[in-house]
């Protein structure tokens, strides 16, 4: 994973989030311990948190992948907070979130009070996305494994790959082709999901420096322990949030998981474009 390697905590300064087209979100960025909220919306039908604290590697596409979910939020009729403060995992401010959205997190972002927090909230139905390097946070909290799916282990250079689509019954897939090609880093994970809804693969024919070998997972989503969970390999450079079709898998994934899909998404048939397409 290539980035900004970034210390403990850094990032963590006050700033405002919500103009323009960010209409839709809210700013939970702290300086220490204090808590500054800059709404510039009303409220909305549901409100996911994104949470992109990093104590590893930082993406230089972070704040693209924070706009885009506030740009989607705010065309589709949900409000988005975003923050890097691990003080908000607390079962108080929790339970606002019909989601949460770990954005390219990486290393260990929360404390154990936050874990606890975050256990519970999951057990209480709550849902969860992870993006990219969701896959390479909390490697020692086993509940975390679990609820993502299946750790980092490494990848090749950023370049072009295909994506083999193979259930486009999810509102995250159904509007992709069968293989979708598109530029990104491409992650090799150390296990594959187990129980899981695979959703999409690779195809390491395409590309060079996979090792995963076939089926090569990407994209996959479960119930777990009394939450829904999602996963996209998806997200690492900033183009990639400027893409419709990618924008739309994170809209159907966030939706999925804040049991929000509209009916006709969880049941529709495979969209006609059953061809080769880039995103």
């Amino acid at each position: 994973m290539t980035g900004v390697p970034t210390r403990p905590g850094a990032g963590l300064t006050r700033r405002t989030v919500g103009t323009g087209l960010l209409g839709g979100i809210v700013a939970l960025v702290t300086t220490g311990c204090t808590e500054s909220s800059t709404e510039t919306s009303t409220e909305t039908g549901y409100r996911v948190l994104v949470y992109s604290r990093t104590t590893g590697y930082r993406h230089d596409s972070i704040p693209a992948g924070v706009e885009a979910v506030g740009e989607l939020g705010a065309e589709h009729g949900f409000a988005v907070d975003a923050t890097e403060d691990p003080a908000v995992f607390t079962p108080e401010d929790l339970r606002r979130y019909a989601a949460v959205i770990f954005l390219n997190t990486t290393g260990d972002v929360l404390d154990d009070a936050g874990r606890a927090a975050f256990e519970g909230y999951i057990n209480g139905g709550g849902g969860f996305v992870g993006v990219h390097a969701a896959a390479d946070t909390e490697h020692n909290w086993p509940f975390y494994g679990e609820l993502v799916g299946a750790y980092f282990a490494q990848h090749p250079p950023v370049q072009p790959a295909t994506v083999e689509v193979v259930d486009r019954t999810h509102p995250a897939t159904a509007h992709l082709p069968t293989r979708w090609t598109r530029t990104d880093e491409w992650y090799d994970y150390r296990t594959r999901p187990t129980d899981a809804r695979i959703l999409a693969v690779l195809d390491e024919t395409s590309y060079t420096g996979g090792q995963m070998g076939q089926p090569h997972p990407h994209a996959w989503c479960r119930t777990y322990a009394g939450g829904r969970t999602f996963y996209t390999g998806g997200g690492h450079t900033i183009e990639a949030y400027a893409e419709p079709a990618f924008r739309t898998h994170l809209l159907g994934a966030i939706r999925w998981a804040a049991d929000q899909s509209p009916a006709a998404d969880e049941s529709r048939s495979p969209a006609p474009a059953d061809r080769d397409a880039t995103g």
